[in-house]
């Protein structure tokens, strides 16, 4: 039985104490820029040369001073509810990848990860945590409190008003605010509802032993796959997508689902390694570090292919409709949007494509911070430049992110550290146990 020990839970505390302070400080230094000085912020970015749009509906509508000051305006307002937007989409969704890869190791009947089922379990508690916030997040915009979504301007969709945009009018129907948030109270809820069915049946399969009551995990383990895939698709279109409604691409749902299971993968790396060295996870050896690897290391090669994939399309075809969201990334995110493909595909590559590698604890466990980091600069590149548009580069967008990124750090570790508390570490009742005992990587 694990226990929490009082110094970790001290430092996720901490931890979420100081990204409230620091995102605090970010919000008031953000509430401080007024109009002169957002003006000033246009300006520096107009002088320079670098003009793409950041948004498709900066090709919109009027071009003068006046109107791109509004715009300006808004874009700077929104950076503290982006930031915090971007990584709580981000952790929640990776919750629900954690869900994912232990709903498919029922399905599969996989022997190899069985002593590994409850640090899943316990990644996946945390979709509630980060769902309400992204609720909270969805009411501020349904207020206008928040301005991340352009779609939901009612002007823009009124075909008498000078605003009207007959791309969001033909879209209406999906994009329109009250489905809008029943969609997202039906992913939060729903994933939620999942992560606390499945933890409930895995510890009656233990109380029972029963090949019933086992029968029962699988199938709603199957269930679980099935609202993942529809799901994943809606918010990665909701959440994501929806940011630039001008823009679109195929494979962006896929795109953004890797990104979050290749980091679902690697925090239960990270989690079931802290157990191992702290003496609760004896069972887990070499052999489970090694297929943790190359899992981490083909979600890795995966996401880059879906990266490119999408990239290469539609900057080949170089339509200006379609290519202005790389563009403009490629002029004003330049520090961090090619840069992320160091962390999220070339470390990865050169350092865990030996099959002796991912059996090293201490390579492993760094590789699997790196492709956190990678990920999270990944879901900021997704978020940010829709939204902040060429205004990030500043303190206050730093201390927010800083801070945005803690606080959930801080809050994961002691949701989750809570949670396996809570678990027998080991699933007594599962058939294959004895088999993930004796697993052995034949090569």
């Amino acid at each position: 039985m694990y226990s929490f020990s009082p110094k970790l839970r001290l430092t996720s505390i901490i931890l979420i104490i100081a990204g409230l302070a620091v995102f605090a400080a970010g919000y008031f230094i953000n509430k401080s820029y007024d109009s002169a000085a957002v003006e000033h912020m246009m300006e520096e970015v107009f002088a320079s040369g670098h003009t793409a749009p950041t948004h498709s509906s900066e090709m919109v509508g009027p071009q003068d001073h006046d109107s791109h000051l509004a715009h300006a305006i808004m874009q700077v307002g929104n950076q503290p509810l982006a930031a915090m937007h971007f990584v709580a989409v981000f952790f929640f969704a990776a919750a629900c990848c954690a869900l994912f890869f232990y709903s498919i190791q029922h399905a599969a009947h996989a022997g190899w990860s069985v002593i590994i089922l409850r640090v899943m379990e316990a990644i996946a508690s945390f979709i509630p945590w980060a769902g309400a916030v992204v609720v909270l997040i969805m009411i501020l915009n349904v207020l206008h409190i928040g301005h991340l979504f352009h779609w939901m301007h009612e002007s823009l969709t009124d075909p008498t008003s000078p605003d009207f945009d007959v791309i969001l009018y033909e879209k209406k129907k999906f994009l329109n605010t009250p489905w809008y948030a029943v969609r997202t109270i039906l992913y939060v809820v729903g994933a939620s509802f999942f992560a606390w069915k499945l933890r409930a049946q895995s510890r009656k399969v233990d109380q029972t032993k029963s090949k019933r009551d086992y029968q029962m995990l699988y199938r709603w383990s199957v269930g679980y796959i099935a609202f993942f895939g529809f799901a994943s698709v809606g918010w990665a279109w909701d959440w994501l997508m929806s940011i630039d409604p001008h823009w679109y691409s195929t494979m962006y749902v896929w795109y953004a689902m890797v990104s979050c299971l290749a980091t679902a993968v690697a925090l239960i790396i990270v989690v079931s390694v802290y157990l191992k060295k702290k003496g609760f996870l004896p069972e887990f050896n070499d052999n489970h570090l090694h297929d943790l690897g190359k899992f981490l290391f083909a979600t890795s090669m995966l996401w880059t292919y879906t990266w490119f994939c999408q990239f290469m399309l539609y900057w080949y075809a170089n339509v200006p409709e379609e290519v202005n969201y790389f563009f403009g990334r490629f002029e004003h995110y330049s520090a961090t949007f090619l840069p992320m493909l160091i962390l999220n595909f070339v470390i990865p590559l050169l350092v865990m494509v030996s099959s002796s590698i991912k059996r090293n604890y201490t390579v492993v466990t760094v590789m699997a911070v790196v492709v956190i980091i990678g990920h999270i600069v990944d879901y900021f590149n997704m978020v940010m430049p829709g939204t902040v548009g060429p205004y990030w580069d500043n303190i206050a967008v730093l201390l927010l992110v800083v801070g945005a990124v803690v606080f959930f750090v801080g809050l994961f570790i002691f949701a989750v550290m809570t949670m396996l508390s809570k678990l027998k570490l080991i699933p007594e009742g599962n058939p294959f146990l004895h088999e993930s005992k004796i697993f052995e990587y034949p090569f």
